[in-house]
Order: C-alpha cells, then sequence, then structure tokens
C-alpha cells in the first residue's frame, strides 16, 4: 500500500491490494500534520473471497466525520457509531479481482493516525437468512477482531 497526502487541499489518497481471508489489517500513515482530512482509499480485493461489509476502527485520537464526501460506490449503505470511531460500508459486493473504493473525512489529533479494518464475506454454508442475519448483527455490533497484520502506509505529500 502506498500514500500521497496534498496539503493544500487536505485530502490523501491511499491504494494497495489485500490478498487476506483469515487476518484484519492494521493501517498507520505518517500524515505532514494532524487535523481534518479528506481520505480515498482504493484497494484490490485478491483473496478468493466476495466482501459484503468492509468496517474500519480509528485510533484514539480520531474519528470519522458524518459530511457529504462518505461514500462508497460499491455498497449502498453505511453506517457510523455515536462515538464516530468505527465505520461500516455495506449492502453490496467486491469480488475476488475486483477494487473497491472508499472516501470519508476524518479529524485526527496526531500525525500518525492508525485503523484496524476488516472484511467480512458470507460462509458457504449459510442460508441468506442466517447471512443477512450476521450481516446485520456485525452492523450493529462491529466485527470481531482477528488476527492483524500491521502496515504502515508510506505517504508522499505533494
Amino acid at each position: 500500500m502506498t500514500g500521497t497526502a496534498d496539503l493544500g487541499r487536505r485530502v490523501l489518497m491511499i491504494t494497495g491490494a489485500v490478498d487476506t481471508t483469515d487476518h484484519d489489517v492494521s493501517v498507520s500513515v505518517n500524515l505532514p500534520e494532524p487535523g481534518r482530512w479528506h481520505v480515498i482509499k482504493a484497494e484490490t480485493n485478491l483473496t478468493d473471497q466476495t466482501w459484503v461489509a468492509m468496517q474500519a476502527v480509528l485510533d484514539e485520537e480520531s474519528t470519522f466525520l458524518d459530511d457529504d464526501l462518505l461514500m462508497s460506490p460499491q455498497f449502498t449503505k453505511s453506517f457510523m457509531t455515536p462515538d464516530q470511531r468505527r465505520l461500516t460500508f455495506y449492502d453490496g459486493e467486491v469480488r475476488p479481482g475486483e477494487t473497491v473504493l472508499k472516501a470519508y473525512s476524518m479529524e485526527t489529533g496526531g500525525r500518525k493516525p492508525a485503523y484496524f479494518y476488516s472484511r467480512y464475506s458470507p460462509i458457504p454454508t449459510d442460508s441468506a437468512e442466517q447471512s443477512q442475519q450476521t450481516l446485520d448483527e456485525l452492523v450493529a455490533h462491529g466485527m470481531n477482531q482477528r488476527p492483524v497484520i500491521e502496515l504502515i502506509v508510506p505517504v508522499t505529500v505533494i
């Protein structure tokens, strides 16, 4: 993964790929300065599973902002917790080999924000009703954290 920060526009673009189904990913970035940032994140699904929900949980110094930038073309719905630290995109899918685009704003008190992100893929043996019930519970209560792969994303300032 790699990132580019446009300091004048306060935009952070992160791109890369994910090729694990058994781990969550912890991402930390080195921003040129703290504050409000508009994040545009694109990643390719290199796994053999279809993702039907994606969750991100920010560190204690950061919050998501509920603004016009909050969107993902691959998912029609999003859910943000009242403390604005957990954001879930759902009601859509990202098939193997496809790219997902997410956009959101965040406010951070430090220059090195970190977040965990998880993906949910339905269990093939579950019925459609079981998968929907599981998805509803994950959106409401969050995804359980799995073993974590930590990434430090290099950021180029332009």
